[in-house]
């Protein structure tokens, strides 16, 4: 693929029990699968540069999880990291997914490992990218996260923090070597979908859910050890909510994993998705068979 060619990116909807999932779809589905599990407060858009610099190449697949982005956000559901990972199941069946590459970022972590527990089979290999999983990866301010509980004084004014531009504009910036390099429109898509009706009450019950992910760690490193996945971990090592030792972590479980440290913040892919998309595709090359 020369530098003036671009894949042809679809924009769809999948049902998953009467939820409609919007997703993003570039590539041939006979080529290596990469599903690219987004993260907070994030969707699909933020894989928008790799799915360019992938798709042409490989079969790249970005759907928002419900309450996210452009899919539905029903009031009635009950919003959990179970949930979101229930919802990615019935979208992977839904599409026939049935063996892909995981990306995991942040949210995509919880969501990813636990769709990976469920089916190891459907797992080719693990792209993590500051997606924690272990107690060592959590820096002060994600072990405050952790602890906050419904119905503690303060809790909700701390967590509805969260949700305004500022925390969101900075989760972008934040540990950059270049904040030039992030698109204002990133972060200011990320906020028009929070702003959104209902989205605070979703992202607050996801919130009160999160320290259920930290309880099953030591299950997902079970998990890495007896499968042994081709890993492939990628890192802002600025980033100000997972610290790198988080991504060293993995190679006790995992010791022929491949890690790789980059100077910037939490959305690495923003500044660094140059080095970061060549890394990609020579582990897709090397391990998809």
């Amino acid at each position: 693929m020369t530098a003036l060619e671009l894949p042809r990116v679809a924009h769809r909807f999948a049902d998953v029990d009467g939820v409609r999932v919007f997703y993003r779809e570039a590539g041939d589905p006979d080529a290596p699968t990469l599903l690219l599990l987004h993260g907070f407060p994030s969707a699909s858009h933020q894989y928008r540069r790799l799915i360019d610099a992938l798709g042409g190449r490989y079969h790249l697949i970005a759907p928002d999880y419900p309450g996210f982005g452009h899919s539905d956000a029903p009031a009635s559901l009950t919003y959990t990291f179970d949930l979101l990972a229930d919802v990615v199941e019935g979208f992977c069946e839904a599409l026939g997914l049935h063996r892909f590459t995981l990306y995991a970022f942040d949210f995509g972590s919880p969501v990813g490992f636990r769709l990976a527990a469920r089916h190891p089979e459907w797992i080719a290999g693990l792209v993590v990218q500051n997606g924690n999983a272990y107690e060592e990866g959590l820096s002060p301010i994600a072990r405050a996260f952790v602890a906050e509980r419904p119905g503690t004084e303060g809790s909700e004014e701390r967590l509805r923090q969260m949700l305004t531009p500022g925390f969101t504009r900075g989760q972008y910036e934040g540990g950059t070597t270049d904040a030039s390099t992030v698109p204002p429109e990133s972060w200011l898509l990320d906020q028009h979908f929070l702003d959104l009706p209902g989205r605070d009450v979703i992202q607050l019950q996801l919130a009160y859910d999160y320290h259920s992910n930290v309880g099953l760690y030591p299950r997902w490193q079970a998990w890495l050890r007896k499968h042994q996945p081709p890993t492939l971990v990628l890192w802002g090592n600025r980033d100000a909510i997972f610290v790198e030792a988080g991504a060293h972590a993995f190679l006790r479980d995992v010791p022929d994993a491949e890690v790789h440290s980059f100077d910037t913040g939490h959305f690495a892919l923003e500044e660094c998705v140059g080095e970061i998309a060549p890394l990609i595709a020579d582990f897709l090359d090397r391990t998809w068979a």
